[in-house]
This record gives structure tokens, sequence and C-alpha cells, in this order.
């Protein structure tokens, strides 16, 4: 979805690219209206298909199997707009759909509400995959889906300034803070930026610093709040203090993933916070900062902090007619063949672990281990059976902290109560 993800000319490209894997388990009393076998064609939601990656994909997989055809549904390129079209489908009871291509943080909502069937986790090597990226896929417990692509935010930086100041990237808040603030003026530039506008990309960003700070805002489950502590209020004073001591600029907070990578590709920026795709593109030919910068794990408060983990898993629908044909499918585009040509086609990351310490893909992809790494660290947004109102309570309460209208303690009492509500309606 656009916030999560990027190649080339559109940052929703990750969606379009999980068409289709889970091998999951069928359940008893199962029945399959078109087989007695499970098997036959498929149809696969996605968002906008804004790449040529995946059309070779599947005319592959469909030549080989012209019995158990694939053929793709693409809905508006918006993530919200495709998730309220997916979900008036499965309200519906509809058996259109066979395979969902999902944001990460959607999992939980439609795994509660019934609309994906539980997998079998022994039906996929998930020991090969990156482990963080799994837990993506759960809800109380379960695998109701497979990971396909993932992602993770990195600090960029501009490497020849630093290199001539004498400074080595920052590891921690306090030297990000100092550099911001001390360095990017002497350049005509601003110091740090994310993705501060009030949408998905804002909640994002806020569960970074607190889960940097060691905080949370909910239970595993949905079901308690946890956001009440001194974690939490650190992760969002990091905001605040950066609004409040200009390192953060006013213009910042109007950033969403393609504004903030221009800001920092034109030379404006001398740090900034993004997923992985920016790499490709600040590197391109006719960019002011090609050959002039680098990235590193995001920072926290000691040491590195932590990144939410970005990316798309494919579920199976509850109402999926051909569900074995599903599970081949998903076992297709989840091997380590396919994935590789998720990196070197798609230029998105893949969770197979094993394709990150590729000497070959390194020199072509020279982020990777930075990514790895971030991905490591990394933990998923909070989980919740109503997550979309989890995410706008968070974005209001989080937009209203970095416009110092309200203290970090202020915050955290409001989003506990706020919260709170929304866990007891779930």
């Amino acid at each position: 979805m656009r916030w999560m993800h990027a190649a080339g000319r559109g940052l929703l490209a990750v969606a379009v690219l999980l068409v289709g894997y889970a091998g999951f388990g069928i359940q008893p009393g199962d029945a399959d209206a078109g087989s007695t076998k499970g098997r036959g064609p498929m149809t696969l939601v996605t968002a906008g298909d804004l790449t040529d990656y995946l059309g070779p994909l599947l005319d592959d997989w469909n030549r080989g199997r012209p019995k158990e055809r694939v053929t793709v549904v693409e809905l508006p390129d918006s993530a919200d707009e495709t998730r309220a079209q997916m979900i008036s489908e499965l309200r519906s009871g509809s058996d259109r759909f066979d395979v969902l291509n999902i944001d990460v943080a959607w999992t939980s909502e439609f795994a509660a509400a019934g609309w994906v069937r539980p997998l079998d986790p022994d039906r996929f090597p998930l020991d090969a995959f990156l482990p963080p990226v799994v837990d993506t896929a759960t809800f109380d417990g379960r695998l109701y889906a497979v990971p396909y692509v993932t992602n993770a935010g990195m600090l960029y930086y501009r490497s020849d300034i630093l290199r001539r100041e004498g400074e080595r990237p920052p590891r921690t808040w306090a030297e990000l803070a100092r550099q911001a603030r001390t360095l990017a003026p002497e350049y005509g530039m601003g110091g740090y930026a994310g993705q501060f506008l009030p949408y998905e990309g804002l909640t994002v960003n806020a569960t970074e610093a607190v889960h940097s700070a060691g905080g949370s805002f909910l239970r595993d489950d949905g079901a308690r709040v946890t956001v009440d502590s001194a974690a939490a209020r650190a992760g969002l004073e990091f905001l605040a203090g950066g609004v409040r001591d200009g390192w953060i600029s006013p213009d910042a907070r109007g950033y969403k993933e393609e504004e903030s990578r221009q800001a920092f590709q034109d030379g404006r920026l001398l740090f900034l916070r993004n997923w992985p795709y920016v790499y490709s593109l600040a590197g391109a030919k006719g960019s002011k900062v090609a050959g002039k910068f680098a990235a590193v794990p995001l920072p926290g408060p000691s040491g590195p902090g932590t990144s939410v983990l970005g990316g798309s898993n494919l579920a199976v629908s509850s109402r999926s007619r051909h569900p074995q044909s599903a599970a081949d499918l998903i076992s297709y585009l989840t091997s380590e063949r396919v994935q590789r040509q998720v990196l070197t086609a798609g230029s998105l990351p893949p969770v197979r672990a094993a394709l990150y310490e590729d000497p070959a893909l390194i020199r072509d992809f020279p982020y990777l281990p930075t990514l790895r790494q971030s991905i490591l660290a990394a933990e998923p947004r909070p989980k919740s059976p109503r997550y979309d109102q989890v995410s706008l309570a968070v974005q209001a309460v989080v937009q209203d902290v970095m416009a110092l209208r309200q203290t970090p303690e202020q915050a955290v009492a409001r989003l506990t109560r706020e919260l709170g509500s929304i866990a007891r309606r779930g």
C-alpha cells in the first residue's frame, strides 16, 4: 500500500506483487463447490498493479496449469479504498475472491472477522523466512496468512556532509538531534523528517518511536491497552522535542513517503526516515544526492531503535472454492526462485532470509545488510480486530503532540482512554 512500499513510480507496487500464496490446511467440513479436490481456477485480489513484475510470474503459472488459471482483480491504488472494497465483498459472503493480498496490519482484523482461513504452519517453510515477518501473519496465536514481501524503515543520511564534518551516522536519538540541530542549518537544509502527515505513515512513525523506547500501545491480542508507560511518553517526547527544538521542520509535518523522499533527494534534508525503495531512486542518475548518501538502522534512546514491519501478507478467503490450488500457488510464489525475482525484478524486500546474505545480490542492492538488521529488530504495528480505529486514534493524538497542542503525558492519558474504548468494543 502506498505508505509502505514503493518501487519505481509508485509506493503501491508491493501490494500488487503479493498475489497469491498461502499453504494452509483445509479444515474439516470445508466443502468445495467447484471441485471435489478443491482445485480449479482462482481469483486473486490486490491493489492496482503498477509494475510489470506480476504479469510474467502469473503467465508462467497459467501456462503450466491451465485448469488452475489465476485471474487478477485489481482494486484502487489507495490502501483505504482497497481495504473497503475487499471488506464489502467479504461481508456479503461472496466467493468471488480466493486469495487476498492484505496489508500486514489487516491480518488481525480479517482473522477476527472470520474472513480468512487459519493456516497450517507446517505447510510452509516458515523457518526459512526472516523471523519477525512471520509474526505479522499471526493473530491470537494462530497463523492466518503467509508473508510474501516485507519492509522496514531505515535512516537515510548525507554521508558526504557527515564525512566532511568528521561525524559518524547517529546511533541514538541524542546524536540524531544534535547533528540535525547543529549541522543542517550550516548547509541550509532541514534536519530530520519522517512521514508526519496524519495518515497511516504517522501511526508507523509514532509506533517506531514508542517501540524504540521499549513501550507499546496494545497487548498482542489487542484486548488490553499498554500505552500508559514511561517508555511511551519518552517515544512521544522524541517527536515533540524535534518540533519544539526545530530539527523537525514544520514542512515535515505535511510529508508522506513521496514528499519526504523528494525533499531528501533534492538535497533539502540531512536525515530521512523512509522505506528501502528510496535507495534506488535517490541513487539514480539525475538525483542531487546520488553517491552522497547512505542508510543505517533507525536510532533509539541508547542505540539502534525498532522499525515497524511493513509489507503484505497473502491470505485465503474463507469462501475460497479452490483452496488446494490456492495453496499450490502460494507455495510457488514463496519459492526461493520467485522470492529472488521479488527483489531483482520488483526491487521489493523478500522474506527469505538467505537472500539477504547472497554476495551477488548485495553487490546490486548494497542496502541489504542494513535492511536485514532493521527487519530483524522490527516489530508489527499494534494488533487489533479494529486496527483501523486504533490507527486513527494514534494519528489524531500524535498530530496534536507534534503540533505542540498536547504534552506527551496528556497524549498518553488520552490514548489510554480512546484505545480502551476501542478494545472494549472489539
